[in-house]
């Protein structure tokens, strides 16, 4: 989902409590944060020797002991509109930034309205060899 789908969900939807559902179908507790939204540009030479380059506008979710708080859609729009600088882009990729046990990031992949609110799905990333034609490999290993 990028940054321009992302608000537009918000927007739509904007007194409603958001969900966040991990990739194992657990969940975000409730009371969550956002405590970050940034633009995180990765720039980075590939197994192959190409030049390549990489950003996504990042959220970071961080759970707290104030389990009273609850994060409504509008007031996530109104983070994201002054982030909007530092993003510098609506086309990016969402993705989040989530601490249980060690720090993971998840692309957003997807949105549905159910009857408990806004339920996020978090996706799943993986590495790649990027140059498989270079390195002798079908893909599925790499130099």
């Amino acid at each position: 989902m990028t940054v321009k789908e992302f608000k537009a969900l918000l927007a739509a939807h904007p007194d409603t409590t958001m969900h966040w559902m991990l990739p194992d179908k657990s969940f975000v507790p409730r009371h969550y944060h956002i405590t970050e939204v940034g633009r995180v540009q990765k720039d980075f030479i590939d197994c192959g020797g190409t030049v390549r380059s990489a950003a996504s506008c990042l959220l970071q979710i961080w759970v707290a002991d104030d389990i009273d708080h609850r994060l409504e859609a509008i007031k996530l729009a109104t983070i994201m509109k002054v982030a909007e600088a530092v993003l510098q882009s609506d086309d990016l990729p969402v993705e989040v930034e989530y601490e249980e046990g060690t720090i993971s990031q998840y692309p957003l992949g997807g949105a549905e309205v159910t009857p408990a609110g806004l339920l996020l799905y978090l996706g799943t990333k993986h590495t790649a060899c990027l140059a498989p034609e270079k390195c002798g490999v079908d893909g599925n290993g790499c130099c």
